[in-house]
């Protein structure tokens, strides 16, 4: 053995080409995680049992972890909404039709909020797209 080897050794680690610390393998049966996992599957009926009498109890622990195992996540889903809105005036102007919108009570201001942020995407994406063909009418010209 090398120096390094020994050293690995007297640390625990198992080396490649060093002799096995285990000659005669790996214990039958199974494993203790085995056990673990077959004792708490023999157990779960009674857990769930439990679990689910002190919910009708009317413990809100137990019914938390019931209804957050069982009912999908609720999410915020936004509603249709309508309001006096003209896409084809300028950006400003479209931003100020929604605050407007906001003020009345006619959307909510998180709403009002996505629908400026997608303004302001759409704005982007735009002038973005003018940009290129500019870019290819200058292109265009200094090729002639």
């Amino acid at each position: 053995m090398t120096e390094a080897t020994e050293t690995e050794t007297k640390a625990g680690v198992w080396v490649p080409g060093m002799k096995s610390p285990n000659p005669a393998g790996r214990p039958p049966g199974p494993s203790k995680q085995q056990k673990l996992l077959r004792r708490m599957l023999d157990e779960a009926n009674d857990v769930l049992d439990a679990v689910l009498a002190k919910a009708k109890e009317g413990d809100p622990a137990s019914a938390g972890l019931i209804f957050g195992r069982i009912l999908p996540v609720l999410r915020a889903q936004s509603q249709t909404v309508t309001f006096d809105f003209d896409p084809s005036l300028p950006v400003a102007r479209q931003v100020e039709q929604v605050l407007a919108a906001i003020a009345a009570g006619q959307i909510a201001p998180d709403l009002g909020q996505q629908i400026v942020s997608a303004i302001g995407t759409l704005s982007n994406i735009r002038a973005t797209e003018e940009l290129a063909e500019r870019l290819a009418i200058l292109e265009a010209k200094k090729v002639n």
